[in-house]
């Protein structure tokens, strides 16, 4: 899954797709590189980010969709919390709703998903981007996080929404300290018993830069959780960088599959 945002803001490449040209050129560049889902955000999640309201995140996001489905076969994703913006992302293409808040913003949008039968990322956040970084604590991480992703995975169902549609994310980063986030990479296995594919999105994160320090650019430190998250079980990588994530599944699939 290719990362494409449409913000100023963004924590890393925020401003540089700002334009519908060098969206496109982009995106197409990660279609090239390996990209099966072209994940498209018109506001910033990151820590601390000021939400945008519903015209100004549709007028980012909706012509890059509506470019996207015309001129190629990618898969479209809309990484939104909002129902207005998932609607009008929907008209224009998209067939994944990448919302954050697990279906929570929004009564209307678990509807949404269900009448179009589409397909929903699920995410643990604890907080809101407002405020998710400030001191998270947890009792017992996992447990926790397994609840709430259990707890959103039937009321998905409950409203409609098939399981086949359903694709949950622990959300690195979003309410996490740094030891949370390799806590979740290391325990990762014990989120397959909830039947659905897992996404990672650990992208040029934070917490790898705390780990490396601030002269890493974070590329190397991705891969390795990207490994680390094939071997316990991910489906779905959420990435800046295509072509190295691509080359970093190719050898983890040849290790995880090689037999004498």
């Amino acid at each position: 899954m290719g990362i494409l945002n449409i913000t100023p803001d963004s924590f890393f490449d925020g401003g540089k797709y700002f334009q519908l040209d060098s969206a496109i050129a982009q995106s197409k560049k990660m279609i090239d590189e390996g990209a099966t889902i072209i994940d498209v955000g018109g506001e910033s999640s990151r820590p601390f980010s000021k939400s945008i309201s519903v015209q100004e995140e549709i007028k980012r996001v909706v012509p890059v969709i509506e470019a996207l489905k015309s001129e190629t076969k990618i898969t479209l994703s809309i990484d939104t919390s909002k129902y207005e913006v998932a609607k009008e992302c929907l008209k224009a293409g998209a067939t994944i709703i990448n919302d954050i808040s697990a279906l929570r913003s929004d009564d209307r949008m678990s509807s949404l998903v269900a009448e179009n039968n589409v397909h929903v990322v699920l995410m643990h956040m604890k907080g809101s981007p407002q405020n998710m970084q400030i001191n998270p604590i947890y009792k017992n991480l996992i447990k926790e996080i397994k609840s709430f992703l259990k707890d959103r995975i039937l009321f998905a169902k409950e409203k409609g929404i098939s399981s086949e549609k359903l694709i949950i994310d622990p959300g690195l980063g979003f309410g996490k300290s740094v030891k949370h986030n390799y806590v979740i990479l290391n325990k990762l296995s014990e989120f397959l018993d909830l039947n659905c594919p897992i996404l990672i999105g650990s992208s040029r994160k934070s917490f790898i830069g705390k780990t490396l320090g601030s002269n890493s650019n974070r590329l190397f430190g991705t891969a390795a959780t990207i490994a680390i998250s094939i071997l316990k079980g991910a489906k779905i990588f959420r990435v800046h960088d295509v072509k190295q994530t691509q080359e970093v599944i190719a050898i983890s699939e040849a290790i995880t599959s090689a037999k004498e």
